[in-house]
C-alpha cells in the first residue's frame, strides 16, 4: 500500500472501477470502486495501524484462551474500513459501514461484562441513527436516478438532500455533538480495540465520507456551518472532559473527540484536503498513545489511574519517551507530524471569515488541550510511585510496533506533505494572530502543571453535558432485556412453548373430563392456524 500510495501521489490520477448489478426503468444499480490518492492513502495508513496493533496485541492478550477468534474479529473490522475506504456507490458504501458497526459492537462486549454491554449496545444504536439515516437517502438516491457518491452536485435533483442527510449520518459514526457519549463508553473494549477505533477505523469512517463528499463537490453554506458549529462544540468539549479525567483511557477517548472536531471544523471552513492531511497525522499518533497506554496498563496490574502511575517514567524510560511523543503532537508541538496539519488549520482559521464565537471557542479548546496532556504527563512521567509495578515488558512484539508508529507520528506529517502538494496550504497571518496560538498553548500546559491532580470529578463535564445520561437511560432497558437471552431455546421462543404447553394442559383437562374428545386437537390445531396467519405480529 505504501508503494501504490506513492504511486498515486505522483500520478495523480483516478482509477474507477464500477460493476453492474442490474438496471430498471433506466436506472442503474452498481458497485462503485475508486482508487485514487485519498483512498489508497488513507488505507495505507490503516494497514499500517493495523499491523502495528495486530503485532501489539499478541501480546496484549496472550492470556486469552480466545486471542485466535479476537484477531479474527479484529481483522474484519479492518476488512469492513477498506470496504467503506474504496467505496464510490451507497450500496458498497453501506456493505463498509454496516460491516463497522456489527464488528464494533462485537469488540465492545467482548470482555462480557455489565458496563461493556451497556457500552456496546449505546455504541450499536447511537450508530444505527446513521444506518437509518443512509438507508432513507436511498430514496433520494433513486430520484436522482443515480447512486454513486463522485458524480453528486448541489445542481442535481435533490442533491442538497443527499449531502446533509450523509453529513448527519457521518456525525453520528464520528461521534460529534449531539452524538458524542459513545466514544469514551467504547473504552470498555480491550486496548487493541481502543487503538484502531480512535485512530483510523470507526470514528474516521464519517469524516472520511464528508471529505470525499468535500472534494468532489463545495458544500453549502448551510452545512458548512452545521459542520462548524458541532466541531467546535466537539472540541471544546472533549478537551474540558478531559480535564477532570482520572481514567488514562478516558482521557485518550475525549482527546479523540477533540482531534475529530478539529477535523469537522476544518471541513466547515471548506477545507477538505487539510482535514484529511490532519487525519493522517492524527491516526499515526493516536495509535501510538494508545498502545504506549496498553504498555503501562501492564505493568500496573490493570489500573487505569493516573494517580496511582506516578514511576512508570523511571521503570519504563521507551514507553515514557513514546508517551511524551504522542503527547507532544496532540498539542501540535513544533516539527512534529501532528504540527504540519493542526497549527495550520488554527491559522486558516484566523484567515477565514467566520463568526467570533466559533474562533473563541477553538481557542478555549486548544487551552483545553495543552492543559490535560501536561496534566496526564506530569501525572505518569514525574510524580512519585502510587502503586505496586511488575517489571517492565521486552519483546519485538511490544517494541516493533511503537517504534513503527512513532517513525510515523515524528517524521509523518513532513513526509506526508512531501508527497502529496495538495496538502500545502498558505497562511498569512499578523505576528500578534500567530503568535496567540502559542502563546494560548503554552499557558494551557502552565494550567496543567501547576493544577494538583486531586481535582474534584465535574458531573456536568463527565458527562459531557448530560448526554451520557440522556443515551444511556435510553439504551438501558433494552441491553437489559437482550442481555438475559443467552441463547435461541432460552430466549423470545421460550414464551411460545409456554403458551403452547398450557394449552395442551387445558385440552387434555377438557377430553379427560369427557366434555368432547376432539377438543385437544382442535385447540392445538386452532392454536397452530392462528400464529401461522399472525406470524408477522411475532416478528416484529
Amino acid at each position: 500500500m505504501l508503494c501504490l500510495s506513492t504511486f498515486f501521489f505522483k500520478l495523480n490520477s483516478t482509477i474507477i472501477l464500477e460493476i453492474d448489478l442490474f438496471s430498471l426503468s433506466s436506472i442503474n444499480f452498481s458497485l462503485m470502486i475508486i482508487f485514487d490518492k485519498i483512498s489508497i492513502g488513507f488505507s495505507m495508513i490503516v494497514t499500517l495501524i493495523s499491523g502495528s496493533v495486530f503485532l501489539f496485541a499478541q501480546k496484549y492478550m496472550e492470556d486469552d484462551p480466545f486471542c485466535g477468534r479476537f484477531i479474527w474479529i479484529l481483522l474484519s473490522f479492518v476488512i469492513s474500513m477498506n470496504l467503506l475506504i474504496f467505496s464510490g456507490s451507497v450500496f458498497f458504501l453501506l456493505l463498509g459501514w454496516d460491516g463497522l458497526g456489527i464488528t464494533s459492537f462485537a469488540l465492545i462486549i467482548y470482555y462480557e461484562s455489565k458496563e461493556s454491554q451497556l457500552a456496546g449496545f449505546q455504541t450499536l444504536m447511537v450508530n444505527r441513527i446513521g444506518d437509518v439515516i443512509i438507508v432513507m437517502s436511498v430514496f433520494l438516491f433513486l430520484s436522482s436516478s443515480q447512486f454513486t457518491l463522485i458524480s453528486m452536485s448541489n445542481s442535481m435533483f435533490f442533491g442538497s438532500g443527499i449531502i446533509l442527510m450523509l453529513c448527519i449520518a457521518a456525525l453520528t459514526k464520528s461521534a460529534q455533538f449531539p452524538f458524542s457519549s459513545w466514544l469514551p463508553a467504547a473504552m470498555a473494549a480491550p486496548t487493541p480495540v481502543s487503538a484502531l477505533v480512535h485512530s483510523s477505523t470507526l470514528v474516521t469512517a464519517g469524516i472520511f465520507i464528508i471529505i470525499r463528499l468535500s472534494i468532489n463537490l463545495e458544500l453549502d453554506e448551510s452545512i458548512c456551518t452545521i459542520l462548524m458549529m458541532c466541531g467546535s462544540i466537539t472540541c471544546l468539549l472533549g478537551g474540558w472532559a478531559a480535564t477532570y479525567e482520572n481514567d488514562i483511557k478516558k482521557i485518550i477517548a475525549l482527546s479523540t473527540l477533540s482531534q475529530l472536531g478539529v477535523m469537522v471544523f476544518s471541513l466547515g471552513m471548506n477545507l477538505p484536503a487539510l482535514a484529511l492531511f490532519h487525519l493522517y497525522t492524527h491516526a499515526l499518533f493516536k495509535a501510538l498513545l494508545f498502545l504506549a497506554a496498553g504498555h503501562i496498563l501492564m505493568v500496573t496490574f490493570g489500573s487505569q489511574d493516573i494517580r496511582m502511575m506516578g514511576g512508570v517514567g523511571m521503570l519504563m524510560p521507551f514507553t515514557c519517551v513514546m508517551f511524551n511523543i504522542s503527547s507532544l503532537c496532540l498539542v501540535g508541538a513544533p516539527f512534529m507530524s501532528a504540527f504540519y496539519s493542526k497549527h495550520m488549520i488554527l491559522e486558516k482559521m484566523f484567515m477565514s471569515s467566520i463568526n467570533f464565537v466559533s474562533v473563541l471557542i477553538m481557542v478555549v479548546a486548544t487551552l483545553m488541550t495543552a492543559k490535560y496532556v501536561s496534566r496526564t504527563l506530569k501525572a505518569i512521567s514525574w510524580d512519585k510511585t502510587g502503586t505496586s509495578l511488575l517489571s517492565s515488558y521486552s519483546g519485538v512484539y511490544t517494541f516493533l510496533p511503537v517504534l513503527i508508529l512513532a517513525s510515523g507520528a515524528i517524521f509523518g506529517g513532513k513526509t506526508i506533505l512531501s508527497l502529496d502538494i495538495s496538502n500545502f496550504e498558505f497562511s498569512f497571518l499578523p505576528n500578534s494572530k500567530s503568535m496567540l496560538i502559542n502563546m494560548v498553548t503554552l499557558l494551557g500546559i502552565y494550567m496543567g502543571l501547576i493544577e494538583n491532580n486531586l481535582v474534584k470529578k465535574s458531573f456536568t463535564l463527565s458527562t459531557l453535558f448530560f448526554l451520557t445520561p440522556l443515551i444511556y437511560g435510553s439504551v438501558k432497558p433494552f441491553s437489559l432485556a437482550l442481555s438475559k437471552m443467552k441463547i435461541l431455546d432460552q430466549g423470545w421462543i421460550e414464551p411460545y412453548f409456554l403458551i403452547k404447553n398450557k394449552i395442551y394442559w387445558m385440552g387434555a383437562k377438557i377430553t379427560s373430563s369427557g366434555i368432547w374428545p376432539n377438543t385437544r386437537i382442535l385447540i392445538s390445531g386452532s392454536f397452530i392456524v392462528f400464529f401461522l396467519l399472525n406470524g408477522t405480529l411475532f416478528n416484529s
